[in-house]
């Protein structure tokens, strides 16, 4: 008699003990992605501490984050290419933007250029675009009608060039040699994220390991806040390649823009021209003057 009262109890607890482990696993599964994206975030954040560990250990984790931003299903987005193709641009898209209006600031002549080129052309799709001028270590932020906000300057990647070193990302820090930290070329779309302190950054390239975010004190002997406020921009090349941008103008300026318009980020080479690098285009007065 004994022996079959344990019986059914043990019996009866077996579905208590399932439940909890579903329940457990339940969580697990919903937990994923906030573990995949803090994974994620320092993999590019954390540059200046180690990329090894700002990078998703798995491949299936880096495909969830890669996933995750677009946050629309195969379905969604086959009605969206539907609907796009459905609607015309309107009379407005298809004139030209206006010269780029830099406030009276003197911009060296290749960010002149290329922020010309970007809003005359519609090129930044109606959001807001950040030109990094790695020549003259400096950022300038536009709102989406082309009008300059602000500028600064910025710390890049010590080494010169502008391409990325296949890879890169995945590499610990250790592993990084010092013609491979540079902070690419090219034409990027702003991306919000977090690292793994959960300080709010903006990625350029996602891949490369390459964010923007404020100035940070790594090592002593770098003197970044130093080089950030000397004139020259030759000791402004210091950083693995991430964008190192001044906390006041990142909190005011850059942050804000990014999160409310939305922006391209356009990375000027330094090895080519931009018309080598965007295929831009010199914007003629009068033309814009006459539309």
């Amino acid at each position: 008699m004994r022996n079959a009262l344990l019986l059914g109890a043990a019996l009866l607890m077996v579905p208590t003990f399932a439940s909890a482990q579903e329940e457990e696993a339940s969580d697990a599964a919903a937990d994923a992605p906030a573990m995949v994206k803090t994974a994620e975030a320092p993999k590019k954040a954390s540059k200046p501490a180690t990329k090894a560990s700002t990078k998703p250990k798995a491949k299936a984790e880096a495909s969830a984050a890669k996933a995750r931003p677009a946050g629309k299903s195969a379905a969604a987005k086959g009605h969206d290419k539907k609907t796009s193709a459905k609607k015309k641009a309107s009379p407005e898209d298809l004139k030209p933007g206006p010269l780029a209006n830099f406030n009276g600031v003197d911009a060296p002549a290749d960010v002149v250029h290329v922020a010309n080129w970007v809003s005359y052309t519609r090129n930044a799709k109606k959001k807001a675009f950040v030109l990094i001028d790695k020549k003259q270590a400096r950022m300038y932020v536009f709102d989406p009608q082309g009008k300059l906000k602000s500028q600064t300057p910025i710390l890049l990647g010590k080494a010169v060039g502008d391409h990325t070193v296949p890879g890169i990302g995945n590499k610990p820090f250790a592993q990084i040699k010092e013609d491979e930290k540079t902070t690419p070329a090219g034409r990027f779309l702003a991306q919000p994220g977090r690292n793994t302190k959960g300080e709010d950054i903006i990625w350029i390239d996602y891949n490369a390991a390459v964010s923007m975010h404020r100035l940070r004190k790594v090592k002593e002997e770098e003197k970044r806040a130093d080089r950030m406020a000397t004139p020259e921009a030759d000791d402004n090349r210091i950083s693995y390649g991430c964008v190192n941008v001044p906390a006041p103008f990142y909190n005011s300026v850059l942050r804000p823009t990014v999160s409310k318009q939305g922006a391209f980020v356009y990375v000027l080479p330094e090895t080519k021209t931009p018309q080598q690098q965007f295929g831009s285009f010199d914007v003629p007065p009068e033309k814009v003057a006459l539309k």
